[in-house]
């Protein structure tokens, strides 16, 4: 069955750098389109991410230059490097990808305080 598992989160200072990442099985991962969202306590999910099987890259404006999300189609994982981060990057990081219905990890939290 699909399955996709964040890791790398973690308290971290403001100004520092994060890289999560999304073992994902189950699926042809490589055909596929990956994102990465993300969920503030008291806030809807938002998108932050996204790479094609191409390696064609997608960003929020908040994040656009801060963050870079790769891929490695031989592991099936993609990653979320995270540099320059602020306490509004505090949240829920999750993976997800889309067939037919949308698919999510159970996310990871990352903590931006000093």
């Amino acid at each position: 069955q699909v399955q996709l598992v964040e890791s790398g989160g973690g308290l971290v200072e403001p100004g520092g750098s994060l890289r999560l990442s999304c073992a994902a099985s189950g699926f042809i991962f490589g055909l596929f389109t990956m994102n990465w969202y993300r969920q503030s306590p008291g806030k809807q999910r938002e998108f932050v991410a996204a790479v094609t099987g191409g390696g064609s890259t997608a960003y929020a404006d908040s994040v656009k230059g801060r963050f870079t999300i790769s891929r490695d189609n031989a592991k099936n994982t993609v990653y979320l490097q995270m540099k320059s981060l602020k306490p509004e990057d505090t949240a829920v990081y999750y993976c997800h990808f889309k067939e037919g219905f949308p698919y999510w990890g159970q996310g990871t939290q990352v903590t931006v305080s000093s």
